[in-house]
């Protein structure tokens, strides 16, 4: 396991899970960021930068280009080692698992052998220090890369990962993960844990808005994200990707609800 250390970092920070390859989502969270003067250099990304929409190159060039810290997705995991599936933790043959082949498939054409190296280098798990407390960034477990935890998931298994990551990195005041596409925030024994979200595609609610998190001295604040939407469509469109991801930035409704737990269904 691979972990970077950021230190000690200062200001406001953004966070954020799951670009997606929707290059108008990261443009509008980066133009936020330039909005309430987070430096370039307190961005942090949970991860799968590539994915259902249709810009994977661009979106890798562009969080490239600002300088975002970023610990590896499965996505970025797979795609660096050749894999033939995106590793997304999805049931076989379920309808995500049987959507993720035109997505994976458009994302392993776009990314060329130096983005290839550039995620194999990504680390596994981030840690920094903010304004009194120490925070771990990871994907989805710190066990298991393409682990689901949810808002409705056991204390218990929120704190078997707390405990592989202390083991790994030390004590911490906080986690910040992804993976799950939901934001949400839990306290699990005196410990903070927060899901940033995915900016790249909306949390199932009926809402085009998409999620982040700032953290300030006085703790995580959880922001919609307004984003160029008709663009984003297009451009999924535009590269075949009609699936139904597509009419999901639009509708604000996934496509398929079988990765959810029951009690979370609409």
């Amino acid at each position: 396991m691979r972990i970077a250390d950021l230190g000690t970092l200062t200001g406001n920070i953004l966070c954020f899970g799951g670009p997606l390859s929707n290059l108008q989502a990261l443009a509008a969270l980066q133009g936020e960021a330039a909005r309430h003067g987070v430096p370039e250099g307190n961005l942090i990304c949970t991860g799968d930068i590539s994915g259902y929409c249709g810009q994977p190159a661009e979106t890798l060039a562009l969080i490239r280009r600002k300088g975002a810290h970023v610990v590896a997705g499965n996505v970025e995991v797979q795609l660096a080692m050749g894999a033939a599936d995106c590793g997304c933790g999805f049931r076989p043959g379920s309808a995500c698992d049987l959507l993720s082949g035109a997505w994976y498939a458009h994302a392993d054409r776009a990314h060329d052998a130096a983005a290839r190296v550039w995620m194999e280098d990504l680390p596994d798990m981030a840690v920094f220090a903010h304004e009194g407390r120490r925070y771990a960034v990871i994907h989805g477990g710190f066990t298991d890369i393409a682990r689901f935890l949810w808002p409705t998931s056991s204390h218990t298994e929120f704190a078997l990962e707390l405990a592989a990551i202390q083991a790994a990195a030390g004590p911490v005041d906080g986690v910040i993960a992804g993976h799950c596409g939901l934001a949400f925030e839990r306290d699990i024994s005196g410990i903070h844990w927060i899901n940033a979200g995915a900016i790249g595609m909306p949390p199932h609610d009926g809402r085009r808005q998409t999620r982040y998190v700032s953290l300030h001295s006085d703790g995580a604040r959880f922001h919609a994200l307004d984003y160029d939407v008709p663009g984003a469509v297009a451009a999924m469109r535009a590269a075949g990707l009609t699936q139904g991801y597509d009419r999901a930035l639009e509708t604000g409704f996934w496509p398929s609800e079988d990765i959810l737990p029951e009690e979370m269904r609409l």
